[in-house]
């Protein structure tokens, strides 16, 4: 991933025309740019939008796709919503954290394994998203498909 500089921050705040209203989109402009929040950028942010740096933390905290730390290559969010949960996403976490050897929230060789709280796919659950991509009805064998895929899709 590309690496957070004041200037292409303060590009980006531009774009939004220094609205401080507009702190969620500037904040999902530069997730999707780059990945995460560091808190330099948080403090920047606060400073540019005239905002306490509590406020833009706060909505930080708030959004399950905002990080402050850096995300893996590869991303992995398995559903934790309660039809997902009906359907098995419990015992697919489970297995997950087992197989991954780490917890929801860590990252590790480049692999970050997150919860999420809806893929709007529950009518095929328990759902899983690899890299942006939307899986329905995986099981523990389905998972292990999905990891020897991305891995195998690794330059």
């Amino acid at each position: 991933m590309a690496k957070i500089d004041n200037k292409t921050t303060s590009k980006i705040v531009v774009q939004y025309g220094a609205k401080p209203e507009l702190l969620v989109q500037i904040l999902q402009t530069i997730v999707m740019r780059f990945g995460w929040i560091p808190e330099d950028t948080i403090r920047q942010l606060a400073d540019e939008l005239n905002l306490s740096r509590a406020d833009v933390h706060g909505v930080v905290q708030y959004y399950q796709d905002f990080r402050t730390e850096e995300p893996g290559k590869h991303i992995v969010k398995i559903c934790q919503a309660e039809a997902c949960q009906a359907m098995g996403s419990r015992a697919l976490t489970d297995h997950a954290e087992k197989t991954l050897a780490m917890n929801l929230h860590d990252t590790k060789d480049d692999i970050t394994l997150e919860p999420v709280y809806c893929l709007g796919n529950c009518a095929c659950s328990p759902a899983v998203m690899v890299n942006g991509r939307t899986y329905g009805r995986v099981d523990a064998a389905r998972f292990d498909e999905l990891l020897a895929g991305m891995r195998s899709a690794t330059p």
